[in-house]
């Protein structure tokens, strides 16, 4: 609960960083074990900006200081952004007269 209020908060204060980080999962590994999964090395550089942030506010509210922190890449988080383009170069690697089509007539999928 407190990683989606922090991701509220950010979002109003900086939108860069909290799109960069808001697909990051959160998880209770151990009594003192927090693993946080992240999508891309460049994201979890956008976190360490803001991970004391978090990580002091959180260790106040749950009364513990104790907390480690360990990190797990999981490059299937990504998010791609699919375009008209994409859609249809993948339509065309299944019937490649699309392909034929599109140098004929020329099309703009933008």
């Amino acid at each position: 609960m407190e990683w989606k209020k922090f991701l509220v908060e950010l979002q109003e204060k900086d939108v860069i960083v909290y799109n960069a980080i808001n697909s990051f999962k959160l998880k209770k590994k151990d009594e003192n074990i927090v693993v946080i999964t992240y999508p891309s090395e460049s994201a979890k550089v956008e976190f360490d900006k803001v991970r004391s942030d978090f990580f002091n506010h959180f260790m106040h509210k749950v009364n513990h200081f104790n907390i480690s922190v360990e990190f797990s890449v999981d490059v299937t988080m990504k998010k791609e952004i699919i375009t008209k383009r994409k859609i249809f170069d993948k339509f065309a690697e299944i019937n490649p007269l699309l392909k034929d089509l599109d140098d004929l007539f020329k099309l703009d999928f933008s």
